[in-house]
């Protein structure tokens, strides 16, 4: 199953070109994954109330087609998780409604001790622990 959320491209999102600004993208992405998160039993407070906080280390974002005001998007979101690695990737795609792929998201992120300012040696344990669903995660 992979985990998606509704978008509409709001006006204000916009570039001089009249289309979506780049850097929405990437909000885009965040908005899914803090959606993934709680859905998997893991709201942003109880997540930063553990003591770790997620970290992104990369994204990189593939344009694939404009999107413009008034878009209706569904943006996805899927863990992949690195056995033995102290980093995850999430994958993304934004899927306008008649199917097409307007963008493809790739983010390396960690689990980073807020006291220690160090990545945690095993996120999906600590991700693990914390989720009601954590099936909803890949876990």
């Amino acid at each position: 199953m992979t985990f998606s959320v509704p978008v509409l491209v709001r006006g204000y999102e916009l570039d001089t070109q009249g289309h979506l600004n780049h850097a929405v993208y990437h909000q885009y992405g965040e908005h899914a994954r803090w959606e993934l998160l709680r859905a998997a039993g893991i709201p942003q407070d109880k997540f930063i109330a553990s003591g770790i906080g997620a970290v992104v280390l990369e994204s990189t974002i593939k344009y694939k087609r404009e999107l413009r005001g008034g878009d209706e998007v569904t943006v996805t979101c899927a863990f992949d998780w690195r056995d033995g690695e102290k980093v995850f990737r999430f994958h993304h795609q934004i899927i306008k409604l008649d199917g097409t792929v307007a963008a493809e998201i790739t983010v390396t992120a960690g689990a980073m001790d807020l006291t220690t300012r160090r990545l945690v040696p095993d996120p999906a344990g600590h991700f693990r622990s914390l989720a009601e669903n954590p099936e909803i995660l890949g876990l």
